[in-house]
């Protein structure tokens, strides 16, 4: 047996449950390819995709039950889209037109199958098309029907929506979207009225005194053999022919059935019709649906009208008989499916061009474009939007319509537009107001807008301001000011009595303003103000005339700022709002500065100091006020001293080779290297002071070269530095070497010999190099300083002696110095060469 059918044979009985596979990934048997080798066949062999699609639908699993066997048996998750077929955009699963003909052919799926799957591939890259092209244009419109000089720009949406401007084909988002709403139920039921053929299952159950069911089979020939009964022919009869003609032959053999023995005659399975859709439609071709199919069936299946194919003359059309003409705006907005009629083998389903269409905007609940069949009227039209909406104006309609070439007088006379005066109708129902619309027939092209009503209220004034429900309300003859406030809810109670304005709107749209005084709070007005209609009332707050009043406080508090100044505040409060005191406040004094009573000579402020105690430490919840209270005025600004010379502890670090290394805090803010370094114990016997090493933050300084030796010795050293909050000093061991870098041939660490000058150093390390400006050679000390050689005039002044623990650098010469050096003697040459021509010129002429 070949490895595939091995690979068929055996993922059937996968997929049924006869071999279960293991619940942890384990090595395949040697039955059974690869990971690799399933993948390869998927890619090369879409036969065998095709049957392994098929049984995988017909096992009953789950995708996600699938993938775990998948996953258990060691292949891939990804092998059953792979088998599948490939993700559309739409997020649904449509297999491949090569898989899809494979299938075809080896009979896995008839033609009807074949056609839906080609038609959800069709139908998801037609989304994607139509979601790109509504992201690039950000769903602009797409023009209105009929406009000059160019053809209807129509638009055939994935979705039931419809645009405002009506540009939306009505009807035609029907078949946008895959379903299965059309498909005939292959396994019935069916009604009395159904025509058996051949290719059609029955399944026959006796009961009562005799018990018996039998499968009955339609033949080619077109009949179905019963045991005992014998042959009976079927084709071209009615369900319910047969059932007649079944009980007389029955009752031949049996003789109680009827009384003592009853029959039930059912459809099990259902053959397939070959039909062929022909037009204007999607995918036009031949099909295989289920006999019950029906217009619509075949309409689905291949794809629907196109956006020139029509809806309202669907054609059946049987063998030279008159065709019947299915219009499937009953369907959609009569929900009449009367005329929907069931299709036999070998009809064929035609899809003519539309008819005249129409668009109509405006007031109606379906704006769309529709299609007409001859000698309808407005009201048709109309009545397929959805009816009027609530806010249809319903008084007239307005028509755009192309005038008939013949009718054409003169250019730019191409259009009219027609008013449509509609009767008063009642506004409770939206059947009533269609039925009062005049029979006017509309043409093709006419565009049928429903005006809205307007917007504007009639009838109201505005209240605004302090009152308690503030906001529109209605007006009758006779109201006055008084009125509207007490329809308000009446006043607050700091509203302010002077003045009430009132806006009113003059014929013109200009605006004049009116005011009035109240007499208190009840609303009353001094002299009685009438109010008219679109008056706009403002009252006033007292509030709103109030310069906001604030004091602020800054120093040492927790939330220094500005802070709403309240009748009676005083300064606990104050210190209370900003989240008290800081550790470091004076609790001897505040200072307060206050506006001036006199302004006198540009004065800005006068300033006194207030006394403060441990009363305002907020640090227990036993009240402790002692004292009497500072009182504040608006504006004032208060000042929260701080204690002189308050600080947290500073802590210096000493690590190394002392008797007592630690964080230690410092005593005062005089305290010295030295200071520190005799608290800490002094240094140990092994210790090199020398090689100290000194860090300070503070500032970003980082190392500092300090004479450890020097400050030991002499207190009064310059290098014995005052201590800061955050140093660091290491005092290290005795190093006995000598590191030596830079442009020399070896890099090394070499033993210190006292006494020894630079070139003992440089020798050591294989002597400089090439590139080497040993004129520039520096030492730093073990202690971070740093020693340059120094000359004066021609001779060498002064040159640093390494000591234990140090480092030479040689540095190297810059390349580009000695090119510069050159183009500067270059250049020096030509300018005397120059000035040596001149002066010869000038000799010979002279």
């Amino acid at each position: 047996m070949s490895r595939t059918r091995v690979l068929l044979a055996i993922a059937a009985s996968w997929l049924t449950g006869a071999v279960t596979m293991p619940l942890r990934a384990q090595p395949l048997p040697p039955s059974l390819p690869t990971p690799e080798q399933a993948r390869d066949l998927v890619q090369t062999r879409p036969d065998l995709v095709a049957q392994l699609r098929q049984r995988i639908q017909s096992s009953g699993l789950s995708p996600s039950q699938i993938r775990d066997r998948l996953r258990n048996a060691g292949y891939p998750e990804s092998l059953l889209d792979q088998v599948m077929g490939t993700a559309s955009p739409s997020g649904t699963t449509v297999p491949g037109d090569s898989l899809i003909g494979a299938a075809r052919q080896l009979g896995i799926v008839d033609s009807t199958d074949a056609a839906v799957l080609r038609r959800l591939q069709l139908q998801s890259r037609q989304n994607l098309q139509v979601r790109q092209a509504m992201q690039a244009d950000n769903a602009d419109s797409l023009g209105a029907l009929g406009e000059a000089g160019g053809s209807p720009a129509e638009t055939r949406p994935s979705a039931a929506t419809f645009a405002a401007d009506g540009s939306t084909l009505f009807g035609y988002t029907l078949f946008a979207q895959p379903t299965t709403l059309f498909d005939a139920n292959a396994a019935g039921p069916v009604d009395a009225s159904y025509k058996l053929g051949a290719g059609d299952q029955l399944v026959l159950i006796l009961s009562g005194d005799v018990e018996a069911a039998y499968t009955l089979e339609v033949t080619r020939e077109g009949f179905v053999v019963i045991p005992v009964v014998g042959t009976i022919p079927v084709a071209n009869l009615t369900l319910g022919d047969l059932e007649v003609l079944l009980k007389n032959r029955l009752q031949r053999v049996y003789s109680g059935v009827g009384s003592t023995t009853r029959f039930s005659l059912s459809v099990a399975r259902l053959r397939s019709n070959q039909i062929y859709v022909v037009g204007d439609v999607l995918q036009p071709g031949s099909y295989r649906i289920s006999s019950a199919g029906t217009a619509l069936s075949a309409l689905y299946a291949a794809g629907g009208p196109s956006d020139r194919g029509s809806l309202r003359r669907v054609e059946i059309r049987r063998r030279g008989k008159p065709p019947i003409v299915f219009d499937v705006y009953d369907y959609l907005i009569r929900g009449d499916a009367s005329g929907d009629a069931r299709l036999e083998n070998g009809d064929v389903l035609f899809v003519p061009t539309h008819g005249a269409r129409v668009r109509i905007t405006g007031g109606v609940l379906r704006p769309a474009t529709y299609e007409l069949q001859s000698g309808e009227l407005l009201a048709d039209v109309v009545q397929a939007a959805g009816g009027f909406t609530d806010d249809a104006s319903r008084r007239r309609i307005r028509i755009e319509r192309i005038v008939p070439p013949s009718q054409r007088t003169a250019e730019g006379s191409d259009r009219i537009v027609l008013d449509v005066t509609v009767p008063d109708a009642p506004l409770t129902g939206h059947v009533t107001a269609v039925n009062a619309i005049p029979s006017v027939v509309v043409e093709a092209g006419d565009l049928v807008d429903v005006p809205r009503v307007s917007s504007r209220v009639r009838h109201r004034i505005t209240v605004t301001g302090n009152v308690w429900q503030s906001g529109k309300q209605g007006i009758s003859a006779g109201t006055t000011l008084s009125d509207a406030i007490a329809r308000a809810g009446g006043l607050k109670p700091d509203t302010y009595l002077g003045s009430v304005i009132v806006t009113r709107l003059r014929a013109d749209s200009t605006r004049e303003q009116l005011r009035a005084t109240l007499r208190g709070l009840d609303g009353r007005t001094v002299d009685p103000l009438l109010l008219q209609e679109d008056d706009e009332v403002t009252v006033y707050s007292l509030t709103e005339f109030r310069a906001p009043q604030f004091v602020a406080v800054s120093g040492a508090i927790r939330r220094p700022g500005q802070y709403a100044y309240r009748d009676g505040m005083t300064m606990r409060d104050l210190v209370l709002q900003a989240g008290g005191l800081l550790p470091s406040a004076s609790l001897t004094e505040a200072e307060i500065a206050r506006l001036p009573n006199v302004r006198e000579e540009g004065r800005l402020s006068r300033t006194f100091r207030t006394r403060l105690d441990s009363s305002y430490v907020f640090g227990s919840s036993v009240a402790s006020v002692s004292g009497s209270e500072v009182r504040l005025d608006a504006y004032d600004n208060i000042l929260i001293l701080r204690e002189p010379d308050y600080q947290l502890q500073s802590t210096v670090t000493l690590t190394g080779e002392l008797k007592f290394p630690g964080v230690y805090a410092l005593t005062s803010k005089t305290e010295q290297l030295s200071d520190l370094i005799q608290r800490a114990g002094g240094l140990t016997a092994s210790a090199f002071p020398a090689g100290v090493a000194f860090h300070r933050d503070s500032g970003g300084l980082g190392r500092v070269g300090v004479d450890l030796p020097s400050v030991l010795r002499n207190r009064k050293d310059r290098d014995n530095l005052l201590l800061l909050d955050g140093d660091s000093i290491h005092v290290p061991r005795y190093n006995a070497l000598v590191q030596v870098v830079g442009a020399v041939n070896s890099s090394v660490s070499v033993p210190y010999q006292p006494g020894a000058q630079l070139s003992y150093y440089i020798q050591a390390a294989g002597g400089s190099t090439r590139t080497a400006d040993v004129k520039s050679t520096y030492v730093q000390q073990a202690n971070g300083k740093v020693e340059t050689r120094r000359r004066q005039l021609i001779l060498w002044s002064s040159t640093p002696t390494p000591g234990p623990g140090s480092r030479v650098v040689v540095p190297a010469r810059d390349p580009n110095l000695k090119r510069d050096i050159t183009q500067l003697l270059g250049t020096t040459a030509q300018v005397l060469g120059s000035l040596l021509t001149v002066i010869v010129v000038l000799t010979r002429s002279n």
